[in-house]
């Protein structure tokens, strides 16, 4: 008997792309039950903050209070910040008499919810983006497009657009979410990320030995302006400059726009983070490539010449950084925590 290989290989492969779809399938259910439930912890964490400044006058110092209660009750928990936790009140609040939308919100991620939230000026606006969300599985960037675009005013007077608009999927998009994987306590599997988390808990320790002056604040840590949460990569404090100093890795070339991103991260430290008693904040941006190690002082404009001076002479040296990340970068090749270069795994 004969057997047609062409044949044979088709129908595997077909058989093979249906598991792949029952898997896709029973990942998209779980990511959704996932978020169901985060959706709904913080709705009712809202109904309860709601209740309490109603009922027992809870302000802004209490809630700070019940964040650093939670977070050293949940060691490394992210997500309870005192921001966040005012956000889960007007969450509910805004939602709270409305049967029809209030389920609706359980279908899509936080972050897509809070910009529905903020953004939308009338209940009709809320579900159409929270229905638009769910129907596409929006991620943030593609939601923060069409509200900014203005998609519903030209949407409205249109119901045959609107139905087109509800019919595309993209599959886990939207429920990739930083809160879900917070909430999970599960890390995002991806060289480049491995590449990061090994460079900066190594550069951590190395910053901490570098002088007893720098004390550890936090890595990843979360700044909030306006509607939008930013990650610094890494934050201490100098106990020499009375500063806070953020320090911005990044996998690659160094490029004009990441100065600008460290300025903003430091500007919104020193609106909200920063002490009364300390100095602006200074910020370290390291890119490390093959050959190519880049390192950066951000320093405010607004610092006298002498003031800049000092704390260039507190801050650790180009030469000593450039060497570690040359370092650090050949060890983390050497675990095989990255591919080499030229299979283009990191840019």
């Amino acid at each position: 008997m004969k057997y047609n290989n062409k044949n044979l290989v088709q129908n595997n492969t077909a058989a093979f792309e249906e598991i792949i779809s029952i898997i896709e399938q029973a990942r998209e259910n779980a990511f959704r039950a996932v978020n169901h439930e985060l959706i709904s912890m913080y709705w009712e964490i809202g109904h309860y903050i709601s209740k309490k400044v109603t009922l027992d006058n809870w302000g802004k110092s209490t809630v700070q209070e019940f964040s650093r209660f939670i977070q050293s009750y949940f060691v490394g928990i992210k997500g309870f910040s005192p921001q966040n936790i005012w956000r889960m009140k007007q969450f509910y609040e805004t939602y709270a008499k409305n049967e029809k939308l209030s389920p609706l919100v359980r279908e899509i991620s936080w972050t897509n919810n809070l910009l529905i939230m903020m953004a939308a000026k009338s209940d009709d606006e809320r579900e159409f983006y929270l229905l638009l969300s769910s129907k596409n599985n929006y991620s943030k960037r593609e939601l923060e497009r069409q509200i900014d675009s203005s998609l519903y005013e030209r949407t409205m007077i249109s119901s045959e657009k609107n139905q087109l608009l509800l019919t595309r999927s993209t599959g886990l998009t939207a429920l990739r979410d930083n809160y879900v994987l917070e909430f999970l306590d599960v890390p995002e599997h991806h060289k480049e990320k491995e590449l990061r988390k090994a460079i900066i808990g190594n550069l951590r320790n190395f910053i901490l030995e570098f002088g007893k002056d720098f004390s550890f604040v936090g890595e990843e840590y979360r700044v909030q302006v306006g509607n939008t949460d930013f990650n610094i990569d890494l934050l201490f404090y100098n106990r020499e400059l009375a500063c806070l100093v953020a320090i911005e890795l990044k996998i690659g070339r160094f490029k004009p726009e990441h100065l600008g991103q460290l300025e903003f991260y430091l500007e919104a430290l020193d609106r909200d983070v920063k002490k009364q008693n300390e100095n602006p904040s200074v910020g370290l941006i390291l890119c490390t490539k093959k050959d190519d190690e880049v390192v950066e002082y951000a320093l405010s404009r607004s610092m006298s010449p002498a003031m800049i001076a000092e704390y260039r002479t507190h801050l650790p040296q180009k030469e000593l950084l450039t060497n570690k990340l040359r370092e650090l970068r050949a060890l983390a090749e050497a675990e095989n925590l990255v591919d080499d270069e030229d299979n283009g795994t990191v840019e």
